[in-house]
């Protein structure tokens, strides 16, 4: 099988001969050990594309995210300026959403015209040809929560739950209206079989699991049920200790679950075996920056042993890697999931 038919067949909750094994975006790590920057590469689609084919055959993880760091454009686009970093992913510079009627103005459109955007979606095709039969190739992007979030200000969002609930209701809708535009052309035209996104705002040490309940998971549901009708897996990460409400995943919609390393990755297994598939966990700053190659084997055989041995799992970091993990750890953690057969 190709890392591509092992980690689908576990998205589909199958048991593969192995264990899938993917990073999580990995776009810093990337793009930093490729020796070029953000800024350089958000114009330059075949710059973009070289990186992402030079970097699936040194990482070698089931999945090659396009567009990993680049999910402030899809606000920005919108009206807000981004700030380039020397290293990291670029910033948006200021929220663009106070009232009501600022989000009745904006235009979803300005998301077709926007040259960033565009040179992502180019190099997603052009990697997408190149590698596309032996990885599964994805286009990233921020969660519906935490879009929305981006849009009027994470502080100004948490207290609207409170004072506003119907706000962030429109918001995190228009937010979900956003996605689908966004990825719609490549979902349509046949490039993407696995949309990735990240929605850390709507993590467990933010919210509570009421917050997530009634104000991120009707929009999850939203947005899978339209990956779902376009044929289209989705992979979902959310930040945090989610342990509470590992109970609600399954009813977002997502064929996988990317779990923080503060989850109770047994009680996940637990909960979610033969409902979903999920992934983690191993902790990306203590065991993959930090750790010896000794320690990441032996994170990644404990989170195996306890929850991936049945299929219907991915062996994941908790969270996207820091830019200076050590490229001997990543070796040492793709290659046991590689090498365990199941």
């Amino acid at each position: 099988m190709t890392p591509r038919e092992i980690i689908l067949k576990a998205f589909e909750q199958g048991k593969p001969e192995r264990v899938p094994v993917t990073l999580f975006g990995a776009g810093m790590w990337s793009i930093k050990e490729y020796g070029t920057t953000f800024k350089d590469l958000s114009l330059d689609a075949g710059k973009m594309a070289d990186m992402l084919v030079k970097m699936s055959g040194k990482l070698i993880c089931d999945m090659v995210y396009a567009g990993s760091g680049y999910n402030n454009f899809h606000a920005a686009a919108l009206g807000g300026g981004i700030k380039f970093r020397e290293i990291g992913a670029p910033d948006l510079e200021a929220h663009i959403v106070s009232t009501e009627e600022d989000l009745m103005k904006l235009d979803l459109s300005k998301i077709d015209s926007n040259e960033v955007i565009n040179t992502v979606k180019k190099a997603l095709r052009l990697t997408k040809s190149k590698i596309g039969s032996e990885y599964a190739v994805t286009m990233t992007a921020w969660g519906p929560y935490t879009l929305g979030a981006r849009l009027v200000g994470e502080e100004t969002m948490m207290k609207a739950t409170f004072k506003k609930p119907d706000f962030v209701h429109k918001i995190v809708d228009f937010a979900t209206d956003l996605l689908i535009h966004l990825y719609e052309p490549v979902v349509s035209d046949g490039t993407l079989e696995v949309i990735s996104i990240a929605d850390p705002t709507a993590s467990g040490d933010l919210i509570s699991k009421k917050q997530f309940e009634t104000f991120a998971l009707p929009y999850l549901k939203k947005f899978n049920d339209w990956a779902r009708s376009k044929n289209v897996h989705t992979l979902v990460h959310i930040c945090g200790n989610t342990t509470d409400r590992l109970d609600l995943f399954p009813l977002t919609g997502a064929s996988c679950i990317s779990l923080d390393h503060k989850t109770d990755i047994a009680k996940a297994k637990e909960v979610l075996h033969g409902k979903m598939c999920f992934g983690g966990n191993v902790d990306p700053v203590k065991i993959m920056l930090q750790g010896t190659v000794g320690q990441v084997e032996d994170a990644c055989r404990q989170v195996i042993q306890t929850a991936g041995t049945d299929g219907g799992f991915v062996l994941m970091p908790g969270c996207d890697i820091p830019p200076t993990v050590p490229y001997e750890n990543i070796q040492k953690f793709m290659q046991i999931a590689r090498e365990w057969k199941l």
